[in-house]
Formats: structure tokens, sequence, C-alpha cells
């Protein structure tokens, strides 16, 4: 019962995969020196390439988003394909129209029951100005309302 935004963890993997996945487990940790975290799934097919690589992206949803946020969830697929995207700083795919981004290095990781707990040190950050982001709430997307 608790809402939350929606991202996608984007990664470049050390052959040139592209790695992309949905992850509402977001939460700032730090202003000083700038940190994020996240969660995955230790059975994830992706936790090799995350674990291992120097740099990932969080892309903050875009209200507008909802297909994207479906679409990075979904096994077996391409989920890159038809997605339009620039490479960060460090790789990790940024995608177009995102409300807001995080460029971050690989800082640390935590095994807590079931999830890895990664923490991102922030290198880079952006936000499409005027953008409504893409809110999660009881199986269900929304986008913001005014009070």
């Amino acid at each position: 019962m608790f809402a939350t935004g929606v991202t996608i963890v984007t990664a470049r993997a050390a052959d040139g995969t592209l790695i992309g996945l949905t992850a509402n487990s977001f939460n700032s940790v730090s202003l000083a020196p700038p940190l994020v975290l996240w969660s995955l799934s230790q059975r994830a097919a992706s936790m090799a390439a995350l674990s291992t690589g120097s740099h990932y992206a969080i892309n903050i949803l875009a209200a507008d988003q909802k297909h994207l946020a479906e679409r990075f969830a979904t096994k077996d697929i391409d989920r890159f394909a038809d997605v339009r995207f620039t490479a960060g700083t460090g790789g990790a795919p940024l995608l177009e129209g995102a409300a807001a981004s995080f460029e971050c290095f690989n800082r640390s990781r935590y095994d807590e029951g079931d999830h890895v707990i990664f923490v991102g040190e922030v290198e880079r950050c952006a936000h499409t100005p005027g953008a409504s982001p893409l809110l999660f709430h009881g199986g269900r997307f929304y986008t913001e309302h005014p009070l």
C-alpha cells in the first residue's frame, strides 16, 4: 500500500550487451556524497552483469512511459528494440523522455534476504522540466494529481 515512482535501471555489460529492468525499489540515501539505492532479486538474469559492472543508470519514468515500464518488466524479449536512448558517461543507456536520470558508479552491494541492495554514487543527473512522474500503487500505474 505504498505508492512509488517507477524506474528502469540500465547498464552496458562488459561484452556490450544492453541490460535494463523495471524497478520501483529506488530511494535516496545521501546528499554528501550523493548516493541512491535500489534492489534486485538474487535470481535475476541480469544479476551477474549488474554486480560486476562499474556503472548503471536509473531512469525515472515520466507519466507517458507506462509502455516502457511494462516492456522492461517482460522476460525473453529484446527490451531495447525501438527504444530511443543515448549512452551516458559510464556507458549505461539514458532513456529518452525520462522525467529524470541518475548516472551512477556501482559503489557497493549488500545481500539482504532474497535481494541485493545496490548503492550507487551519483556522478551525473538530469531532469526534464515539467515532466510528470509515472507512479505505481496497489498493482496499478498512476499519474500525479495535485491536491
